[in-house]
């Protein structure tokens, strides 16, 4: 495995060593040890998948501690621009974003420390996106971000993009009361 790290510390992209041949591909997903060692740590303890089409913005969100996650995603079908938003109130990068795309073709991942809001748009159609997380979904901890908020200067490249209710009413950056 190569990782790739960003100038917001903490950010990891993991570009897995893949094998392939006539009969198909192969990869190592997670390896506890090796991840360690990039400095992508927790107790891993719920995997999530969503389908998305093309146009779909899932995001920005976080979950607010005790229930804060960390978050390794990647895409098995189809490519995802994934962004993440540094919500550390006392971070040097506090209200600056990553965007990496993710391509099922690559295999790469994100890591997404715990103090970022996280989302995605998904560039083609029926993406299966992949979540590993290392605290369990609280309904009554959940947190967002607007993810067109002009602050942000998020560049989704999306038009007529598809966004649930929900995530359209969420608090811009300067609404934000940060839990982190």
């Amino acid at each position: 495995m190569e990782f790739k790290y960003f100038d917001i510390q903490g950010v990891v992209e993991v570009l897995p060593r893949v094998f392939g041949d006539a009969r198909g591909a192969f990869f190592e997903s997670f390896s506890a040890q090796k991840m360690t060692e990039a400095g992508i740590v927790g107790d891993w303890v719920q995997d999530n998948q969503s389908r998305s089409d093309r146009g779909v913005v899932r995001g920005l969100h976080f979950q607010k501690p005790p229930f804060a996650q960390a978050k390794l995603v990647r895409v098995a079908q189809g490519r995802a621009l994934d962004v993440i938003v540094d919500i550390r109130k006392d971070s040097p990068t506090y209200g600056q974003h990553v965007m990496v795309e993710l391509d099922a073709q690559r295999y790469n991942m994100l890591y997404v420390p715990v103090g970022f809001a996280h989302g995605f748009t998904a560039l083609e159609d029926n993406t299966l996106f992949l979540y590993k997380c290392t605290n369990y979904y609280a309904p009554q901890s959940e947190g967002g971000l607007l993810w067109n908020d002009p602050a942000l200067g998020i560049k989704w490249g999306v038009e007529n993009a598809t966004v649930s209710a929900k995530d359209q009413v969420l608090p811009t950056l300067a609404q934000l009361e940060s839990p982190f």
